[in-house]
């Protein structure tokens, strides 16, 4: 037995209650073991990781739920950031080329309405130009399905599929107070989209004037030393935006030509309208396809009948295939430095989270927070100085001038 496990030496002079009542005084003295060193080193590591993660994953659900409560400002905003990302090249192209600096930011804001804009009139122009034998082909096209529904397998008479008609009349007519709701909500939601559009307008503006301000008042947010990482993971972001913004175009041009070239070949009228709402809604994802598609299809069948509608159903459906397991994974995947499964997952865990918006803002996401956190990872920042990028003398939100030099303050 070792020499610190041997038992004390008793005293005979003191009574053995005492002489207990003194060891067990010594035990409680003596310094007790720590907790945490009774324990297993992966609990401790596992519940070190715990409580970080959840202060981390309550950090993230307080900005997802202000995201959620400020959309209407939120996605506006971001809808600009996607366009000026766009356009921001195309101005400092005309800037290289000694346009003064008003000049080209007002070429390129009237070069995007005009392109936008002259693409919806060539749309409603052209079908303008054929609703009249649209109206007259829609109608022969209903008297085609009475028809049919009489003559055909269903065997229906007159009488049945008129009292058919009058049933879903007489359902209108009852829950209109439903539907008259529904517009006034139909009239608010219109409120909001023209609030976001003129939204949207003014930041595109203010970020093609003064862009890199902006960018450095923000860098200054964040502590001196972090300055250096957050200033070269923002630029190294917004070039693999500008990267997501040129494809995003390609892709919807091919999408508009793929289906435009499919109805063509069908003896389709309206096509250069459908090629252009195709062009228009492969930038809204999900919605913009089924409706475009949708009216491809309908003008098949009111124009060519039920076959050649079931063709160009089938080629819009090719073009959506090909677009959603080719072109968005391989072709995107490549241009923003994701891998093409990391694409498919974004857009379906932001469709399933936030809808149309998650869809169209998810790849865009994901790629540039990607690529920024590979920049702070790699340490390239360490090599920079400490200082944000400073905002040129005259930031058009400084509302106090700075003192000029001999002026006292």
């Amino acid at each position: 037995m070792a020499e610190s496990d041997a038992p004390a030496p008793q005293n005979p002079s003191v009574p053995p209650a005492r002489a207990r009542f003194l060891s067990r005084r010594r035990d409680l003295a003596a310094p007790a073991e720590p907790v945490d060193a009774s324990l297993p080193r992966g609990v401790r590591l596992a519940g070190a990781w715990s409580w970080r993660l959840l202060v981390i994953g309550a950090v993230i659900a307080v900005a997802i739920f202000l995201i959620v409560q400020l959309r209407l400002i939120v996605v506006p905003v971001l809808i600009a950031v996607l366009l000026a990302a766009l356009l921001v090249p195309f101005k400092d192209l005309l800037v290289r080329r000694r346009w003064p600096h008003w000049l080209a930011i007002v070429t390129t804001l009237l070069t995007l309405v005009v392109v936008v804009g002259g693409l919806f009139y060539l749309a409603i122009w052209q079908v303008t130009r054929e609703s009249h034998e649209l109206q007259t082909q829609s109608v022969a096209a209903f008297d085609e399905l009475r028809r049919w529904l009489t003559t055909g397998p269903l065997g229906l008479t007159k009488d049945q599929i008129d009292g058919a008609f009058q049933s879903l009349w007489s359902s209108l007519q009852q829950d209109s107070q439903v539907y008259i709701s529904g517009a006034l909500s139909i009239g608010s939601t219109l409120g909001h989209v023209l609030t976001g559009a003129l939204l949207t307008v003014f930041s595109v503006l203010f970020i093609l004037i003064d862009g890199r301000s902006i960018w450095g008042w923000i860098v200054r947010i964040f502590p001196k030393n972090a300055r250096a990482a957050v200033d070269g993971a923002g630029q190294a972001g917004w070039l693999t935006l500008r990267n997501f913004a040129k494809v995003q175009v390609l892709v919807a041009s091919i999408d508009a030509l793929g289906i435009g070239l499919g109805a063509f070949f069908l003896g389709l009228p309206l096509v250069i309208p459908i090629a252009v709402l195709v062009f228009l809604g492969s930038f809204i994802p999900i919605v913009g396809a089924v409706i475009t598609g949708a009216l491809a299809v309908f003008v098949a069948l009111v124009f060519k009948g039920w076959v050649f509608a079931l063709i160009m159903l089938g080629v819009v459906l090719l073009v959506q295939q090909i677009e959603g397991h080719v072109l968005q994974p391989l072709i995107m995947g490549t241009a923003v430095k994701v891998h093409p499964l990391a694409v498919v997952l974004a857009v379906a865990a932001g469709s399933l989270l936030a809808g149309i918006p998650g869809a169209l803002f998810a790849v865009p996401f994901v790629a540039v927070l990607n690529v920024m956190v590979h920049y702070v990872s790699s340490g390239a920042w360490r090599s920079r100085p400490p200082e944000a990028t400073a905002a040129p003398e005259g930031a058009i939100w400084e509302t106090v001038p700075r003192p000029r030099p001999g002026r006292p303050r």
